[in-house]
Parts: C-alpha cells; sequence; structure tokens
C-alpha cells in the first residue's frame, strides 16, 4: 500500500541560477503562488496516500525546516542535512536510517511531473526492478539529456545534456529503488545516481508518462512554473496545516 512506502525529497540544491530572482531562500522553498514550491509536491504525496517524507536538505537545510516545518497535513517530515554535498545517491545513504519501507520514493525537490504511485509501484513490482524511473517527453531534450529503452521498458543508454537537440524521453526525476539497492550505495564520498548508480544497474527500466513536466532551475522555468500552477484546477488552493 502507498500508505506504508516512504518518500524521500531531494531538496539540497543551491539554486544559483534562481537568485536573480529570488535571492532569499533555498531552492525549494521559492515561492509560487504565495506558497512554497516544495508544498506542491507534498500535496501529490498526500493525493498518492504517503504519509512519511524525509527531507535530505543540505545548503540552508536549517532554513528550509523553519519553513515548512515537520508536519504538512498528514505527512510527517523528517528531515536529514548534510554537513558536506553527499550527492544525489550519498544524501539517501546518509539518510537511509530514517526508512522504514521497500522500495522508496525519491523525488527531486525543484521539479514535478504528475503520475500515479499506484501504477508506479506496480510497474516496479513487475520488472522485479533494482530500481525505477518516471520519464517524460521533451519537445527539445537538450537540456536533461535522452533516456532509451528496450522493447522491454529496460533502460539501455542515457544520453547526456545538449548531445542532441530534439524530441525523447527524459529523466523525470521520480524514482523507486530498492533497500537493497541503497544498502550498495559507497559510502564515504559524494555519489551520483544519475552518473553513477543508475549505468552499473541491470534490472534499470522505465515507465513512461505522458506528465506534464516541470522544472524551477531558472528564472524563465519558474515563470513557466508559477504560470503552470496558478491555471490548474486544485492545485491553487491553500495548502493544510
Amino acid at each position: 500500500m502507498a500508505s506504508n512506502i516512504n518518500a524521500f525529497v531531494l531538496a539540497g540544491g543551491f539554486g544559483t541560477r534562481l537568485r536573480s530572482v529570488v535571492p532569499d531562500r533555498q531552492k525549494v522553498g521559492v515561492e509560487i503562488g504565495g506558497r512554497p514550491f516544495l508544498t506542491y509536491l507534498f500535496d501529490q504525496l498526500i493525493e498518492s496516500g504517503i504519509r512519511k517524507v524525509i527531507l535530505g536538505a543540505g545548503y540552508r537545510g536549517n532554513e528550509l525546516r523553519e519553513l515548512v516545518g515537520d508536519a504538512y497535513g498528514p505527512l510527517r517530515l523528517v528531515y536529514s542535512i548534510e554537513r558536506e554535498p553527499l550527492g544525489t545517491a550519498g544524501a539517501l545513504v546518509l539518510a537511509a536510517p530514517q526508512m522504514n519501507s521497500d522500495p522508496i520514493l525519491v523525488m527531486n525537490g525543484d521539479s514535478y511531473c504528475r503520475f500515479g504511485l499506484g501504477e508506479f509501484l506496480a510497474f516496479h513490482a513487475a520488472k522485479a526492478a533494482e530500481a525505477s524511473l518516471l520519464l517524460t517527453p521533451m519537445a527539445d531534450t537538450t537540456r536533461y539529456g535522452r533516456v532509451f529503452l528496450d522493447g522491454e521498458d529496460r533502460v539501455v543508454r542515457f544520453e547526456e545534456k545538449g548531445a542532441h537537440r530534439g524530441e525523447g524521453w527524459i529523466n523525470a526525476g521520480v524514482y523507486l529503488l530498492g533497500a537493497s539497492l541503497i544498502r550498495s550505495i559507497p559510502v564515504g564520498r559524494a555519489v551520483s545516481l544519475e552518473r553513477e548508480i543508475f549505468p552499473s544497474l541491470t534490472a534499470l527500466f522505465g515507465l513512461r508518462v505522458p506528465g506534464p513536466f516541470l522544472d524551477i532551475g531558472t528564472p524563465e522555468d519558474y515563470a513557466r512554473a508559477a504560470a503552470f500552477f496558478s491555471r490548474e484546477p486544485g492545485l491553487r488552493n491553500n495548502p493544510p496545516r
């Protein structure tokens, strides 16, 4: 059941490119529609039935805790704060003692993709996957890179950012990871899920979803996200507390 699944949200981004428009906030805490961007992800997790979220924070992590607190509606919020940057996989290792589900849902805290958790969990189980990725279509993949699958939805290749201009499937930044995979991640150094762990896996699968997908990585993306959430039914209401 989804209520037994823990979510881990990567929330340690510096937000360097956003400082021209939002100079005083940690990246996932920037306001859209009068509330932190992160709360839109929380709403999505609540709708999916999840009740525990671990926030992997580093840069200005204590400020993030002051901003969103230890609970959001029915969600219990737990913090894992890095003393130094550990990469996306290293952040998972640090937070592992606070996780008590298998698999773990992992999300980038600076992007949003609409998906059904039940469908994703069923896909992950049916494939007996070590890790499953959500993929979404993009008209121009230059900024994101591309992901290629075989006929059985197995990931066979990652293409780097900037290598191809045109449409394709991109990594949407939402994963289901088995607990044994997390235990296998090297400790004591920074490790990247995307560059080191995923390319080494044989049981890595991708579920294609239509989206929509958006991120807040640049001022232009931030403006697009604000426009998106302002017109989406059900996403404009006051958040629960």
